[in-house]
C-alpha cells in the first residue's frame, strides 16, 4: 500500500506586500482617525462607509486582460461573467455613490470616508499593498470656495493630528496653469487633446521630479533625454530650446510673496484662456484663504506641485512635511508629502454622462503616522490596563468581582488568566502589558478586608536610582481597605500621568 504523503504545515509568515498591526499602532491610528474626524465634522463633512469591493466598470481605471486579470487591482470574475475589484482608493467609490444615490443626497454633498485601499502592485521597502487612507471630498461644487475648505481644513487637521505649525506646508497649484503653460510651448492643441499626449506626459513626470533631478536634469527630460550615473537613459519629450524654456520659467515662477508668483504665471499664459483661467482661480483662492489667517507659512501658492492622477481639471494641492529625517544610509532627507488632491470635474461624468464638480483630499494613514512617530509624538508606550493577580485559584469569583468593579468605574482592567503558581510570572507578565498598576489579594487580606495596591510605573523608577530612604519615603506598595480600591487605583492613574 502506498505511503500517503503527508501534508506540508503552511507557513506561518505574512503575504509579500502585506503586514500585521499590533494593539499599539492600532490604538494610536484610531485616536489619530478620531481626532481628524472632528476636524472633518466641525467643517461640515459626514462619515461616508462605503463597500470594500467595487465592479471593475465602476473603478475604471484598470482593466481586466489575459495574463494578469487583476492589473493593477486585486480582481476576480464572478461565475456569471461580472468582475470584482478590491477597492484601490476612497475617490472612485465615491464617484459610485454620488452616481447612484444622487437624487437623494444633498447637493453639494461633503463627505469624508476612512479606512483600506488594496493596491496590486510590486512590494517594497515601506511601500505595501494594504494601507489606510482618509479622504474628504465635496462633489456637486463649482466654486475654488470649495478647493480653498479643503487647504483650510488639511491645514487644520495636520495641527490636530499632531504636526505643529513649521513643520508643514500645504502647496497649491491649478492644472489649468500648467495645460496653459503647455498650450503656450506648443504640447497642447485645445482643438485635439490627445494630440502631443505622450510629449505631456513626459513633461510632467519631468516636472514631478524636480526635486531629485535639479534644474538641469528636467532640462534634459524636457529636450532630447537623459542619461542617469547607471548608464541608463530616460527618452526626453523633445521640446525645441525655446520650448523648453517656456516649461522651465514656469517650474521657477515660485517667488517670495504669492501675488508675485502669481503675477509671474499671469505673464507665462498669455494668449492660453485655460491658462489665465487658472491663474484667476488662484488669487481667489489665495484671496479666501488669508481671509481666514491662513498664511504663506501653512498655505502656499506653489507652481512645483504636479498631482499623477490624468482626472485633475483645476486646483491641485499636496501636504508636505518640512522637517528633517535620517533614510536608511544615515543621510539627512526632508520627511515629504503626506496628503494630496484636488479638483476632479469629470470623475462622475462616467456614470452619469453630465460633469458633476468635485474636490477633495486624501491622507496618507500609514505616511501621518511615520511622521508623528519621527517627530517622537508617538514614542510612549501605550498604556496596558490595571492587572488582578491571582493568589488563590480557587478564589477565580473573588478576582472577577474586583475586575467587574474596575470595570464598571471606566477603569481597563483584566484578570491574570495564565498559571498562577508562580507569583513573580504574573509581575512579568504585567510589565510586558505595560500594566500601570497590580492588585493583589491572598486569603489573609480578604479576610482582614484590606488589599494590597502595586504603582508598577513608581516601582519601575524607583529601581532605577532610588536610595533605600527613597524607597522608604515612597513606598510603590500600599495595603489599602478594600472598599477604597477603585478611589486610590484612580489616583494613582492621575499621578502617573503627571
Amino acid at each position: 500500500m502506498a505511503k500517503v504523503k503527508k501534508q506540508p504545515r503552511p507557513k506561518a509568515e505574512t503575504p509579500k506586500g502585506f503586514r500585521d498591526y499590533f494593539g499599539a499602532d492600532v490604538t494610536a491610528r484610531s485616536e489619530m482617525l478620531q481626532n481628524i474626524a472632528q476636524v472633518y465634522h466641525r467643517y461640515g463633512f459626514d462619515a461616508l462607509e462605503t463597500s470594500a469591493v467595487e465592479t471593475v466598470e465602476a473603478l475604471g481605471k484598470f482593466l481586466p486582460d489575459v495574463d494578469r486579470p487583476n492589473e493593477g487591482v486585486f480582481a476576480w470574475q464572478e461565475d456569471e461573467g461580472d468582475w470584482l475589484a478590491l477597492r484601490y482608493d476612497l475617490t472612485a467609490p465615491l464617484a459610485r455613490v454620488y452616481a447612484q444615490f444622487r437624487n437623494d443626497l444633498p447637493l453639494p454633498y461633503r463627505r469624508y470616508a476612512m479606512g483600506p485601499v488594496w493596491r496590486n502592485e510590486k512590494p517594497g521597502p515601506g511601500r505595501f499593498r494594504q494601507f489606510y487612507q482618509c479622504d474628504a471630498d465635496t462633489v456637486g461644487a463649482a466654486s475654488v470656495a470649495a478647493d480653498a475648505e479643503i487647504c483650510a481644513m488639511l491645514s487644520d487637521t495636520l495641527e490636530v493630528a499632531g504636526i505643529p505649525r513649521g513643520d508643514y506646508i500645504v502647496r497649491v497649484n491649478n492644472r489649468k496653469v500648467l495645460n496653459g503653460v503647455m498650450q503656450v510651448a506648443g504640447v497642447l492643441d485645445p482643438s485635439d487633446p490627445e494630440k502631443f499626449a505622450a510629449e505631456r506626459g513626459i513633461v510632467l513626470r519631468a516636472i514631478d521630479k524636480l526635486d531629485r533631478l535639479g534644474l538641469d536634469g528636467v532640462r534634459a527630460l524636457l529636450g532630447a533625454g537623459r542619461k542617469d550615473a547607471s548608464g541608463d537613459f530616460t527618452d526626453g519629450a523633445g521640446l525645441g530650446p525655446e520650448q523648453a524654456e517656456i516649461v522651465m520659467a514656469f517650474m521657477t515662477a515660485k517667488a517670495p510673496t504669492a501675488e508675485a508668483t502669481l503675477a509671474t504665471l499671469g505673464g507665462l499664459v498669455q494668449g492660453a484662456p485655460v491658462g489665465i483661467e487658472g491663474v484667476q482661480e488662484l488669487e481667489t483662492m489665495a484671496e479666501l484663504l488669508a481671509a481666514q489667517g491662513y498664511a504663506a507659512d501653512r498655505i502656499d501658492i506653489d507652481p512645483s506641485v504636479v498631482r499623477g492622477l490624468g482626472y485633475y481639471t483645476g486646483p491641485v494641492f499636496e501636504a508636505e512635511l518640512t522637517f528633517e529625517i535620517l533614510d536608511e544610509k544615515g543621510r539627512k532627507r526632508q520627511f515629504g508629502s503626506v496628503a494630496g488632491g484636488g479638483r476632479y470635474d469629470d470623475l462622475v461624468k462616467r456614470f452619469t454622462g453630465q460633469s458633476v464638480p468635485a474636490t477633495g483630499v486624501s491622507i496618507g494613514v500609514d505616511r501621518l503616522l511615520a511622521a508623528l512617530r519621527e517627530k517622537g509624538r508617538m514614542g510612549a508606550q501605550a498604556q496596558g490596563p490595571v492587572v488582578v493577580t491571582v493568589m488563590d485559584r480557587d478564589r477565580m469569583a473573588d478576582y472577577q468581582t474586583i475586575v467587574a468593579e474596575l470595570r464598571a468605574a471606566g477603569i481597563r482592567a483584566e484578570v491574570y488568566l495564565g498559571n498562577p503558581k508562580n507569583f513573580g510570572n504574573q509581575l512579568k507578565y504585567a510589565d510586558r502589558r505595560n500594566a500601570p498598576i497590580a492588585v493583589i489579594e491572598g486569603g489573609e487580606e480578604k479576610e482582614r478586608g484590606v488589599i494590597q495596591v502595586k504603582d508598577l510605573i513608581l516601582g519601575a523608577e524607583m529601581a532605577k536610582e532610588a536610595s533605600l530612604e527613597e524607597w522608604k519615603a515612597r513606598p510603590s506598595q500600599f495595603e489599602i481597605p478594600r472598599s477604597d480600591l477603585v478611589a486610590k487605583i484612580r489616583d494613582i492613574l492621575v499621578s502617573q500621568r503627571g
